[in-house]
């Protein structure tokens, strides 16, 4: 299937869809031999030729991994602080994925990796309203009203935050979990919502992100997306 010369150009990892539309301007594009500085060329990525800098440019295989991150671990690929980071987590052939999105330090639960980046950056678009769903478990028993106030929305220093959907479920031991699905994906959005109505948490770990599930995978683990996962998280992109 043909496409855009830009678009193949990011896939194979050269540059942003824009940075690539630069590189072809810059005429430092070869396709078939002939250099091309026009955008919107379309290629056949199984048999144009494609050459930048006089260096052959393939598509590399789509990989999508599915990480259950612990907490006490970093999103970043190397930490000053000599804290573990999600790369120890992961075989040495996986390091150059970009994990889509982040969890914080303390923060647990799924976090996707691809060397798709135009993909995931489109899922990280808040235009896309990809849903996240978190569980999170409270210090002391769920207060009277608590889920209401969530989702009549709590004011922030960056504007109102809203949860989409909010359940609470109570555990034997007198504990209480809040269930939230949030579509915005704002920076500590659910902590920052529970710090501000002074509730206390325990433990905060992502379940899902859009039509993917953690399911029981260990913390620690990963596994990579079926194909029909993979399929979903491109139509939520509008990649297809």
């Amino acid at each position: 299937m043909e496409m855009r010369l830009n678009r193949f150009l990011a896939r194979a990892g050269v540059a942003s869809r824009r940075g690539a539309e630069r590189v072809i301007a810059a005429g430092r594009v070869r396709v078939d031999g002939a250099v091309v500085a026009a955008q919107g060329v379309r290629v056949d990525p199984e048999r144009s030729v494609v050459e930048v800098d006089g260096r052959r440019v393939r598509l590399a295989a789509p990989v999508w991994l599915l990480l259950h991150k612990p907490p006490r671990v970093v999103c970043t690929r190397s930490d000053p602080r000599g804290r573990p980071t999600i790369y120890d987590l992961l075989p040495d052939a996986h390091r150059t994925l970009f994990h889509v999105g982040r969890l914080d330090v303390m923060s647990e639960g799924l976090l996707l990796l691809t060397n798709e980046g135009e993909v995931a950056r489109e899922l990280l678009h808040p235009s896309r309203e990809v849903p996240r769903r978190y569980e999170v478990l409270l210090r002391e028993p769920v207060r009277p009203g608590l889920a209401r106030t969530l989702a009549a929305g709590v004011e922030l220093e960056d504007g109102p935050a809203r949860p989409e959907e909010v359940r609470v479920r109570r555990r034997r031991d007198g504990s209480s979990i809040l269930a939230l699905t949030l579509r915005e994906g704002r920076n500590r959005e659910v902590r920052r919502m529970l710090r501000a109505l002074g509730v206390g948490i325990r433990r905060l770990r992502r379940v899902a992100f859009g039509p993917v599930e953690l399911g029981g995978l260990a913390p620690g683990a990963w596994r990579r997306l079926e194909d029909r996962e993979v399929e979903s998280l491109r139509t939520l992109s509008n990649r297809n």
